[in-house]
């Protein structure tokens, strides 16, 4: 396993499907901090609205269990029938690049990453009402199945609120990126005044 340096940090950004976690986490870690994402790898077929390489790696069942029978996951979960991991290579890859990084995880992920690198873990919970999430996940072209699905986990989701370090009801999106990038240059001014004290 990646053994993490003493200044990096992960920044996984969790929550229900449809609550906003992968657009808050691009605005935040991408756009406002420059920080660098990593991808994960996913067994299901990608929606109209999605882009390879961006918002996931579409690869085959058979591709995805060959990688992880050569170890080459450092965190996978089955959910609705479908593989989604991370691999170690792009974990230490991306650090070699920055000192901290971000991931976008759902609630069983995040806490495989969380038990892997224990205080180096930042996880942001992000959230909205059933409804919202709900009409969000139609705004952008879901199928009705594919929301029963999502919803069907809801509850469930929700309850890894108490879990995390921080938690955001995410309903304007500029607000929360706000509250959000606040709280990381928080955590990177620690880690300078750590360093500091250091030398």
């Amino acid at each position: 396993m990646y053994n993490l340096k003493e200044k990096e940090l992960i920044f996984v950004f969790t929550g229900p499907d449809g609550s906003g976690r992968k657009t808050v986490s691009k605005l935040v870690g991408k756009s406002t901090l420059q920080m660098k994402g990593v991808i994960s790898y996913t067994t299901r077929e990608k929606r109209p609205y999605e882009t390879e390489g961006e918002d996931y790696h579409y690869i085959s069942r058979d591709e995805f269990e060959s990688a992880k029978n050569r170890g080459e996951f450092l965190e996978s979960v089955e959910v609705n029938g479908n593989l989604y991991g991370i691999k170690e290579l792009d974990i230490k890859e991306t650090f070699e690049e920055a000192g901290c990084i971000y991931l976008v995880l759902n609630p069983e992920g995040s806490e495989i990453v969380k038990k892997l690198f224990g205080e180096k873990v930042i996880r942001f919970f992000v959230y909205a009402d059933r409804d919202t999430v709900i009409a969000r996940q139609k705004e952008r072209g879901d199928d009705e199945e594919i929301i029963e699905r999502h919803v069907a986990h809801y509850d469930e989701d929700m309850a890894y609120r108490e879990e995390c370090e921080h938690a955001f009801e995410n309903y304007k999106l500029d607000h929360t990126a706000f509250e959000v990038t606040n709280i990381i240059e928080d955590y990177f001014r620690l880690k300078l005044a750590e360093k500091e004290a250091e030398a």
